[in-house]
This record gives structure tokens, sequence and C-alpha cells, in this order.
């Protein structure tokens, strides 16, 4: 962490947050579905209904989560989502009854609806013109924790799944206690705002060109799930190395990636570049089946996701202006929607062998789309940070000038 980053209590507290809820989640969840079939003996339908659940619920509800935000505080939700994956997590580890399960699936959901928004808007109010770097930071914290999350989850896995459960709920609780204590209060930017919920969804939904926005980048979250899904069916015993590959290079290369685009390119162009490197990664298995295209083709959609995400995350909070936990919970919530149909789309072209060409055409059909809706003129535009920048008489860009924070409220 570098700067004014790294002396910000708040945003250190933050990254450490995501890195150990990563960590947390990664060391149950990978296990989860084994544990509901094999060892509850639960029928392939049911344990995939419990499944299902934890990711409606977060999925569905993140809107709500990003607006009471919004309304009651960020540090509040963080809490708040501890403490119900607290209970989650726990329940489990104990319960046998699909009943409880699904509660317990429930509410594990409806904690990363609660955390996840509050969290980012946090980052994004505390960063200010720093937001880019921030969120490249933010991004390797969280890929540390998905790398050693399933580590840990292995080796307690090996004494009894129910330890698992419970060591991870036991480092959510304590994770909350330690939040509590040190995480600095904050107002949530609709605090004390007239009007109601409704309105501020509707100022969301009525901001045409962040709708627009959201719609073409919900693309890239297709894209990028398939180092889950399509890349490990096509290459099943270079799975671990599919994952491996992927989050080594976010942990060691995404300060360095976004330093670098940073410097030379402005945020729609990076952004729009990046798409179109995700779309392209899906070249190689297209053109030659095999299992190094496999592992060419994710090291691609990781430096894809690299460059994109953390301009698009400030893009958001630009947007959002003073309704950033809204605009974050409104752009998860499609984001999710579009990997559940993505994902059934991609699958059933799988069989029939044009997902590889399908999924390089969303690629750039994305990064076209977004280069013609930042092509426009508008005040909602500027005011987004998506306009070109002159070269400025050949001064050579940095990172504080990609994406300044200031905005125009309306």
């Amino acid at each position: 962490m570098t700067g004014e980053l790294r002396d910000n209590r708040a945003i250190r507290l933050l990254m450490v947050n995501q890195l150990t809820i990563n960590i947390g989640f990664y060391m149950l969840m990978p296990y989860l579905a084994a544990h509901l079939t094999g060892g509850l003996g639960l029928a392939v339908w049911l344990a995939g209904l419990v499944l299902g659940v934890r990711n409606l619920c977060q999925q569905g509800l993140f809107l709500v989560g990003g607006t009471l935000a919004d309304r009651v505080g960020y540090k509040p939700m963080i809490l708040a989502g501890l403490l119900l994956r607290t209970v989650g997590f726990a329940l489990l580890g104990v319960a046998e009854q699909v009943p409880v399960l699904l509660a317990a699936s429930a509410l594990t959901g409806l904690a990363g609806a609660l955390f996840n928004p509050a969290a980012r808007a946090y980052l994004a109010q505390e960063a200010g013109e720093r937001r880019v770097e921030a969120f490249a930071l933010f991004n390797v914290f969280y890929q540390t924790g998905i790398l050693v999350g399933p580590l840990v989850g292995l080796l307690l896995n090996g004494l009894a799944f129910r330890v698992t459960c419970l060591t991870a709920a036991a480092l959510f609780a304590v994770l909350a206690v330690a939040q509590a204590r040190a995480l600095p209060s904050r107002r949530g930017s609709r605090a004390g705002a007239e009007g109601g919920v409704l309105t501020d969804w509707r100022a969301a939904l009525a901001d045409r060109r962040f709708v627009l926005f959201t719609l073409v980048m919900a693309g890239s979250y297709t894209l990028g799930f398939q180092v889950y899904l399509s890349l490990p069916l096509a290459a099943p015993e270079q799975a671990t190395w599919i994952f491996v590959l992927s989050g080594a290079m976010a942990v060691l290369g995404q300060v360095r990636v976004t330093s670098w685009v940073s410097a030379h390119w402005s945020p729609e162009r990076a952004m729009a570049t990046g798409l179109a490197v995700m779309g392209l990664a899906f070249v190689p298995p297209a053109v030659a089946a095999g299992p190094v295209t496999v592992l060419v083709a994710a090291g691609l959609l990781t430096l894809g996701t690299m460059i994109v995400y953390p301009f698009e995350m400030a893009a958001v909070a630009a947007y959002g202006a003073d309704r950033v936990g809204t605009y974050y919970g409104l752009y998860s919530t499609v984001a999710g929607l579009a990997i559940a149909i993505g994902n059934a789309a991609i699958g059933a072209a799988l069989q029939s062998g044009a997902a590889w060409w399908a999924l390089a055409a969303l690629g750039g059909a994305c990064a076209l789309a977004l280069r013609l809706l930042v092509g426009g003129t508008g005040r909602a535009s500027r005011r987004a940070g998506l306009r070109d920048r002159p070269s400025g008489g050949g001064r050579r860009r940095t990172p504080q000038d990609t994406w300044s924070g200031e905005t125009e409220t309306t």
C-alpha cells in the first residue's frame, strides 16, 4: 500500500476486512456441495437449491444493502453483514435438516448483500482522488483471500467439515469485533436526506448513462466467470492451475498493471481495451483445443479483468455521487443477473461447440459498446470521468490524473 492510502486507517482496515472475509468464505464454500451431497446425503437438486438460495439472496438484495449503507452508514452495514455470516456459517456446520440449511444459506447471502456495497462505497469515499489505485490494492487483498481460503479449508476438512464451518464462523466473529472497535464510523451519503428508499432507486434507474454503462459492463462478468465454468470444463485436469494462475497474476501484478495503464491510457480506453482482451482470451481455445490454450485463455482473461476492474469501480463511484452505495448495489445486482443468464447460455453453447466464439464476440461487442457510450457528450459523461482527455501538451499521465473523483451534483 502506498502513500496516503497506507496512512489512512480506514482504508487499511477495509483491505484487511476483505482479505479476511474471502479467506473465511473460500475455506468453506468450495467444499459445501460435497458436504451436502456426501456428508448429509442430500439429492443433487437439493444441494443445488441450498447453494442457489445463497446466490439469490446476495445478488437479489445488493440494491437493498447498498441503499441502506447510504442511509444508515457504511460501518453498521459492514458489521451487520459480518454478524449474519457468523451465524450463517455456524448453522451450516451443525445443521442437518433442509429448512435449517436453507435458512443458513439465505443468511450468508444476505450478509454479502449488506457488507459488499457498503465496503466499496466506504472505500470510494475514503480514497477520493486515489480511487483507481485503492481498488487495485483492494483486488490484491481480494484475490489473496481467494488463494489462501481453499488451502486452509482443505487442511481443516481433514478433521471435519463442521470444524471448517465453525472456524470460518469464528473468523467472522473476531473480524466483526475488531471492525466494531477499530473501523472509523462514516455517515452514509444519504443520511438524513428527504425521500425514501424508492427515491434513491428511481434516481439510479433514471440515470440513463449509468444504466447503459451497467448493461455494457455486465458482459464482463459473464466473461470473467468462465474461469469457474467453461475453462475448467474444457480442461478438468488443469482446473487447479487455472485458479492458481488467475489468483497469482492478480496478487502479483494488479498494482503494476494499474500503475502502467493509469500512466498511459484514459479510463475509458483502459476499460474498452480490457474488455477486448477478455474477449480475445477465448480465441485460442476456439482455434485449438487443449490444456495449453485453456491456460493461455485463463491468463488473458485475468489480464483483461485486471485492466478493467479498478477503473470500473471508480466509474461507478463517480456516477453515484451522493448515492454511491445504491449505485454499487444496482451495479452488482445486474452483474449477478448477467452471470446467471450468461452461464445458462454458455452452458448450452458448450454442447454445440460455439461457446468460445460467442464469448469472444461478447467481449468485442462490450468493448465497442463502451467506446460508443463514452464517445457521447453530456454532463453525465463528464461527471463520471468518461470523456477522453486531451494529451495536455505531452505531459506524462499519472495515476492521479486517471479518475479525479470530481463530480457534479444534480
